[in-house]
C-alpha cells in the first residue's frame, strides 16, 4: 500500500469516528493521516496541482483536529465536522481567518522525513554518532535509565564548517530512530517575511505541539543560526518574537514526559546568541573528514560505477584532498565521473571491442564502440554522432580522470571559517 493510499484511508476513518462523536480517537487518527499526507507529499506525489491538493486535505484535517482537540480540552464545543464541505473555511461565524492560515504554513515549513540512511553510510564522525545515539536512542529504548536527576537532553547542536555532513547526519538518526517522528524545519519558511508576527510565534507553538501529539520526536531545524541567532538592533520585532517563542518552546522540553528532542545544525556557530547556545545543551564539533573517512567517500561516490581504481589509488586521492569536505569530494567524484563521457564526446576515432550487450546483459557482444587514438590499431574515423546507441562501450574512470578532476576541484572552506569555528569550538564546543 502507497503511502498516500494509507493517509486517504486513515482520513476515511477519522470522519467516521467524527461522526460517531468518538472524537479522541478521531483527532488521533486525523494527526496520523497529516502525518502521512505529509511523508507522501516528500516522496510520492508529484504535479503541482496533486500537491496542492493534498496540501488543502492536510489543511483541513489540521482545522477540525484543532477543533477537536479544543473540544476535549474543554475550551470550545465540537460543532459538526465541515471539512469536506464548500466553503467551510470561510462560512463559518465567529471565525478568525488568520488562525485557519498556519496549517498550510507549516505544512510549507515542515516535513516529516523517514530517509534510507544507515550510521553505516556515514564516513568518520563515531563521536557524533555515539552524541546522537546518547541523546536521541537511548532514552526512547531505555527510559528506565533517565529518571531522576539524569534527564535526556533537549537540545544538541552539530556545527562545523559547511558541507561536512551535518544535514546527512541528522538524517542518518532520522533513519536509526524508527520509533521517533522526525520533524525537519525550514527556518527560512519559520521568519518568512510573508508571515505576520502572529503568525510567526503561532508556527513555532504549533510545531512543538505537534511534536508532542507524535512523541517521541525529533525536530532538525538546518542552519538553526538563522533562527536563534544573536540580537540585532536592525531586526525587526517579529523576529525577535519568533526568536523568543522558539526558545521558551526549547525551555520546554527535556523530559521523558515531552519524548522532544531538538536537533539543530549550523555553520555559523558564532552567530548563536547566549541563550541559543544555552538551549543547545550539547555542542558537537562536525570538523572536515580526516584520511580514513575520505577514503570512505571515494568509494562510496564511486559506487557502481566502472574503474579501474585500486586501494593504493584510492588512499593516494584521500591523502591528496586534505582541507576537503565532504561535499567538495562529492564534487571532485561527480566531475570524475563525467571524464569517460568528455572522451566520447571529443574522440575523433573509434574501435572496436567486446563487452556486454547493451539488449542483454548476460550476453557478450564483439561489436561495441570505445574512443581510441588515431594510431591504435582497429581505429576508426568517426565521432559519437557515427556510433549506434546500442553499441558504445565507454571507457572505465581511471587515476587519470580522478587526478584531472583533482586539478580543477578546489576546496570550499575558507582558511578564516576553519579559524571561526575552532574558535567556537575551543570556546562552547563539547564533543569533536
Amino acid at each position: 500500500m502507497s503511502i498516500l493510499q494509507k493517509a486517504i484511508d486513515l482520513a476515511t476513518k477519522a470522519t467516521d469516528e467524527d461522526k460517531t462523536k468518538n472524537y479522541r480517537e478521531a483527532l488521533r487518527l486525523y494527526l496520523r493521516a497529516v502525518e502521512c499526507f505529509l511523508q507522501a507529499l516528500r516522496n510520492e506525489v508529484q504535479g503541482d496541482k496533486a500537491k496542492e491538493s493534498v496540501r488543502a486535505k492536510c489543511k483541513a484535517y489540521l482545522d477540525r483536529a484543532q477543533e477537536l482537540k479544543g473540544h476535549l480540552q474543554g475550551k470550545k464545543p465540537a460543532t459538526e465536522n465541515q471539512s469536506e464541505s464548500k466553503g467551510s473555511d470561510s462560512d463559518r461565524e465567529g471565525d478568525n481567518p488568520e488562525d485557519k492560515r498556519w496549517p498550510g504554513q507549516l505544512m510549507g515549513a515542515v516535513t516529516v522525513e523517514k530517509p534510507n540512511i544507515r550510521w553505516s553510510d556515514v564516513a568518520g564522525l563515531e563521536l557524533a554518532k555515539e552524541a546522537l545515539i546518547e541523546a536521541a536512542l537511548l532514552p526512547v529504548k531505555f527510559p528506565h535509565l533517565f529518571t531522576g536527576k539524569r534527564a535526556p537532553w533537549r537540545g544538541v547542536l552539530l556545527f562545523g564548517p559547511p558541507g561536512t555532513g551535518k544535514s546527512y547526519l541528522a538524517k542518518a538518526l532520522a533513519t536509526e530512530a524508527n520509533h521517533s517522528t522526525f520533524f525537519s524545519v525550514s527556518p527560512s519558511d519559520l521568519v518568512s517575511k510573508c508571515l505576520g508576527e502572529r503568525d510567526k510565534t503561532k508556527l513555532v507553538r504549533n510545531l512543538f505541539e505537534l511534536a508532542r501529539q507524535h512523541k517521541p520526536s525529533i525536530i532538525f531545524v538546518d542552519e538553526v543560526d538563522t533562527l536563534c541567532g544573536s540580537r540585532d538592533e536592525n531586526e525587526s520585532e517579529a523576529a525577535r518574537r519568533t526568536r523568543a517563542e522558539f526558545l521558551a518552546q526549547m525551555q520546554g522540553v527535556g523530559s521523558n514526559k515531552d519524548g522532544i528532542l531538538v536537533l539543530g545544525a549550523t555553520s555559523r556557530p558564532w552567530a548563536l546568541g547566549p541563550a541559543g547556545r544555552r538551549s543547545f545543551e550539547r555542542r558537537i564539533h562536525i570538523p572536515l573528514p580526516e584520511e580514513a573517512a575520505r577514503s570512505q567517500m571515494f568509494r562510496s561516490h564511486l559506487g557502481s560505477t566502472p574503474h579501474s581504481l585500486t586501494d593504493a589509488d584510492v588512499q593516494e586521492l584521500a591523502r591528496r584532498t586534505e582541507g576537503y569536505s565532504g561535499a567538495d569530494i562529492g564534487i571532485l567524484v561527480r566531475d570524475s565521473l563525467m571524464q569517460p563521457l568528455r572522451k566520447v564526446q571529443s574522440a575523433t576515432h573509434f574501435r572496436k571491442v567486446s563487452g556486454p550487450s547493451r539488449t542483454n546483459p548476460d550476453m557478450m557482444a564483439y561489436d561495441l564502440l570505445t574512443p581510441c587514438s588515431p594510431g591504435d590499431p582497429g581505429a576508426m574515423a568517426m565521432t559519437c554522432r557515427d556510433v549506434p546507441s546500442d553499441r558504445l562501450l565507454e571507457p572505465v574512470v581511471c587515476m587519470s580522470d580522478m587526478l584531472r578532476s583533482l586539478a580543477t576541484t578546489r576546496p570550499t572552506v575558507s582558511a578564516d571559517d576553519l579559524l571561526k569555528v575552532k574558535k567556537f569550538s575551543e570556546g562552547f564546543g563539547q564533543d569533536s
